[in-house]
């Protein structure tokens, strides 16, 4: 069983306006959040290209590159990696059909320069992993556009990022609704498929969100053993999630601890993090959260998942293996409750 290392990304700190209200904290600046998350205990940052070249559309190629110097020195100077680069195609306006599966080829070559633009940034910033959260890849019309088309869109913009540079990986990140209505690509497993379709499976993998598997009724603990079972899951963001509703990136833990422990006794069991991997942790504040506790959350959740790794450390192997030999779940299932609110 290995320590972990932790992930998080800038947009994980940030002023509080929501759908239905404006920002309610001040903007902190990039580097400002840098030295924090360093100070906190984080080993490495996870980007978007934009977080990296803000207004990244009115860069040349090699301008980009040189934006995205700039960041790695920073990186450098609070002793900060680099875990990954994800294009955010959904807040452009060449996106809101889609980016990858738009129904605009116009829009479909658009995302595509997005992505690689992302694996140049990502070259710089001395990382080799490329995150797709397909954000708007699915229908809000369900006659809008076919399933078969979207997913071989889907599969011909990965092998383009694959041919691009021979040495990045590309994790999916799979949600099943929000801000589209119905995903292509809603669960692990859908990620897998993908993954075997394109022309280096090798290099194609997963990212598995807690929250995310919540929206879609799934155990999340179960998401990550099958992404660990297929030998693809190479990246997880921890958070949790009140049912079914809006994606709440709530801290880890506090909805459903039964529900986290088990994630982070998977991961110890499988022993995640041996080959480099991070857990990344994805929460936000709560909007009632002052300006003074802007990193609150992410300490809470740190706090939480290390509390959890004690509590997987302590747990009764034999005892759980006596239970299932002699298929007693009432005492296993009574041994971990009491376990989980011994001090």
């Amino acid at each position: 069983m290995y320590n972990f290392k932790f992930s998080v990304g800038p947009w994980n700190v940030h002023s509080g306006g929501d759908s239905y209200g404006p920002a309610v904290r001040n903007e902190i600046i990039l580097e400002e959040k840098l030295r924090k998350f360093s100070e906190l205990g984080f080993s490495a940052i996870q980007f978007h290209d934009d977080d990296v070249v803000p207004n990244i559309n009115k860069f040349t190629e090699e301008e980009i590159k040189k934006q995205a110097s700039k960041i790695k020195s920073l990186l450098d100077k609070y002793n900060l990696a680099a875990e990954f680069v994800a294009p955010r195609l959904w807040m452009d306006m060449h996106t809101i059909d889609g980016g990858y599966t738009s129904n605009s080829e116009t829009d479909r070559d658009y995302a595509i320069w997005r992505s690689l633009r992302s694996i140049d940034i990502a070259k710089v910033l001395g990382c080799n992993k490329i995150v797709l959260w397909l954000a708007r890849e699915g229908t809000l019309c369900s006659e809008s556009k076919s399933a078969v088309d979207g997913v071989n869109y889907l599969i011909n913009a990965i092998n383009i990022m694959l041919d691009y540079d021979k040495t990045i990986k590309v994790l999916i990140e799979p949600k099943p609704n929000e801000p589209i209505d119905r995903s292509f690509c809603g669960t692990i497993g859908h990620v897998m498929g993908v993954s075997a379709a394109t022309k280096d499976p090798s290099r194609v993998g997963g990212l598995l969100e807690s929250a995310h598997a919540i929206l879609a009724g799934l155990d999340p603990a179960n998401e990550i053993g099958f992404g660990l079972a297929m030998g693809k899951l190479w990246g997880v963001h921890l958070n949790d999630q009140n049912g079914i509703k809006f994606d709440q990136d709530k801290a880890f833990g506090v909805e459903n601890l039964r529900q986290a422990f088990n994630q982070i006794k998977i991961l110890m069991e499988n022993n995640y993090g041996a080959n480099g991997e991070y857990i990344g942790l994805d929460v936000k504040a709560m909007r009632t959260t002052r300006d003074t506790d802007s990193y609150k959350h992410l300490e809470n959740s740190l706090k939480i998942v290390k509390l959890l790794e004690a509590k997987v450390r302590k747990y009764d192997y034999h005892f759980q293996d006596t239970c299932i030999k002699n298929r007693d779940y009432e005492a296993l299932e009574m041994y971990v409750i009491e376990h989980l609110m011994r001090s």
